[in-house]
């Protein structure tokens, strides 16, 4: 036999002795059970990159020894098992082999690559592209996530969610679901996406959210995103828009005062446009419209204590509770100030005291005052200015018709042109005063409803009209005086100081004259007749005509006299 005469021909080992009798036996058609099983075992492929089944000896350092059949044995890093306590010597392990052999005259194996092979196959021949498939999140690497579902797959950050997510790092940890959308054997690789599965799942829902969906429905939902216009709630399956005016009764200058991103709100359906798939929402009708009872919480004439929300040119908005606000008009904020501008008086978040005024249901409107809610100083200044008083007080302001005179702090007498002196014709007050001047006066009267004084000056003095002018200017007497002012119809003569005459255009000269310059100009200095004298218009009529019928020079007058 063959056998006989390899035995005698070489020098066997017993192991390649026993695989020879086992491979001689086998050509001479006799069969062994045992022995094919042990032959099978020991001619496992040793081929590189080939997976194969070993038993566990021992844990030597950091690697784990593996007898890979018929003597020979391989080592395994001992990080390739989850835990130290996994590796158990007999159990059988599966491995890849790396290398043939290294120094050691081992082999090199990999427990890593095979679970990977082996995770990889049972994948692929249990799953297949659409498939939903749940995985813990591993770590982060370029482009997106890996996901373990028995073997690592792909997920890109674009199909991390429906909205682009800022760090996909925060994934790492949880468990997800998604579906495969790509397999590719050849490199064994997997990707999926989170995205279209919720696309999927949401619109399932928003078809059958849509078919049940009615408007004046409380539903329950997700702030998922805020804009200044406002928030979009996702009502699951569909978002909602919570718009601005509809998330408070109060003032909400932006959504994110009062919603945030992720809260779970309840909302009511306002309106559902189905054929754009629309869907309004609000928060605040979930409470009653506190201007439904208004009149009946803030009658007229009521006093309460609010806080100024907005100050703006012409007043200050006061809110009196959420959704409520009235405002003080700038008109209403003192009874004697005089406010240019309302910040003056108050700025935002000050806690005031007003009174209700007047209320627009319809329009939403509440009109307050502030200076109602303190003593009116002009009901006090009847009694404190009676007719007659004398005042100092500082020029404030000055008009064509008179000046403004401060007697006290926001209480203001009006000197008027006509009550500044008894014989100067005051044209315009500042040819007697100036502003912030210090005047004394007396107080003529007081209109208490139309918050008015009236002050003179010349009421201090007794009027020469009543004491000695119709006396020394006696119709016929002739005096001297200096031509101040040319009209079309005459001559203003000053005959003393703050008193004048008028000459008319007629008592000029014995001849018509059509312009009063060709007789006189301005500073001249003539001799006048008084031709008529009325004490109740306080006027002195003049002339130079009669003087010249009776002989007398109206210009022989010493130009160079003192004037008055």
């Amino acid at each position: 036999m063959r056998f006989n005469e390899n035995l005698k021909k070489y020098d066997f080992s017993p192991e390649q002795l026993e695989t020879s009798l086992a491979t001689e036996l086998a050509e001479a058609g006799f069969k062994d059970s045992a022995m094919e099983t042990r032959f099978e075992k020991s001619v496992q492929n040793f081929e590189p990159d080939t997976i194969i089944t070993g038993r566990i000896l021992r844990i030597f350092g950091g690697d784990v020894v593996v007898d890979v059949g018929y003597k020979s044995e391989g080592i395994v890093p001992l990080d390739h098992f989850r835990s130290p306590d996994e590796v158990r010597p007999g159990d059988e392990v599966e491995v890849l082999i790396e290398t043939m052999e290294d120094d050691t005259g081992l082999l090199l194996l990999s427990k890593r690559k095979a679970d990977r092979i082996r995770g990889w196959e049972r994948v692929v021949s249990t799953h297949k592209e659409g498939d939903v498939v749940r995985g813990r999140v591993s770590r982060k690497i370029k482009g997106g996530l890996l996901v373990e579902i028995g073997v690592p797959v792909f997920l890109p950050a674009s199909q991390v969610g429906i909205r682009r997510v800022g760090d996909v790092s925060e994934y790492i940890g949880r468990e997800v679901e998604a579906k495969i959308i790509k397999i590719d054997e050849s490199r064994m690789n997997i990707v999926i996406s989170r995205r279209k599965l919720i696309e999927e799942r949401r619109d399932e829902q928003k078809k059958k959210l849509l078919a049940t969906l009615k408007e004046g429905d409380v539903v329950k939902g997700v702030v998922k995103n805020i804009a200044d216009f406002g928030a979009f709630v996702d009502l699951g399956g569909i978002d909602g828009l919570l718009h601005i005016t509809d998330i408070s009764w109060g003032r909400a200058n932006h959504p994110s005062e009062v919603v945030q991103i992720d809260q779970e709100l309840e909302v009511k359906v306002l309106k559902i446009d189905l054929a754009k798939e629309r869907i309004s929402l609000g928060l605040k009708q979930l409470a009653e419209d506190p201007w439904n009872r208004i009149d009946e919480k803030y009658p007229v004439g009521s006093r309460i204590k609010g806080q100024v929300v907005n100050v703006l040119t012409y007043g200050a908005f006061v809110k009196l509770e959420p959704g409520v606000e009235g405002l003080v008009h700038v008109s209403e904020m003192s009874w004697t100030k005089r406010i240019n501008h309302p910040s003056e008086v108050v700025q935002a978040g000050d806690e005031v005291e007003v009174q209700i005024l007047d209320i627009d249901k319809e329009k939403q409107e509440i009109s307050l005052g502030m200076k109602q809610t303190e003593q009116n100083p002009w009901e006090l200044v009847a009694a404190k200015y009676p007719e007659g008083t004398i005042i100092e007080g500082r020029v404030r302001n000055l008009t064509t018709y008179g000046a403004f005179v401060e007697i006290e702090e926001g209480i203001d007498g009006l000197l008027h042109v006509s009550d500044m002196s008894w014989t100067k014709k005051v044209v315009h007050p500042q040819d007697l005063i100036q502003k912030d001047d210090t005047v004394r006066a007396v107080v003529l009267s007081v209109d208490q409803e139309k918050k008015r004084i009236a002050l003179g000056m010349k009421q201090l003095e007794e009027d020469p009209w009543d004491r000695d002018i119709p006396g020394r200017f006696a119709p016929g007497t002739m005096v001297t005086g200096k031509v101040t002012k040319i009209t079309n119809f005459g001559v203003f003569v000053r005959l003393e100081e703050n008193l004048e005459g008028l000459l008319h255009i007629s008592e000029l000269s014995t001849r018509k004259v059509e312009n009063p310059q060709e007789v006189v100009s301005i500073g001249d200095r003539v001799k006048v007749k008084v031709i008529k004298i009325d004490t109740g218009e306080r006027k002195i009529g003049l002339s130079i005509r009669q003087l010249i019928e009776e002989g007398e020079d109206p210009f022989d007058v010493a130009q160079e006299e003192e004037e008055y």
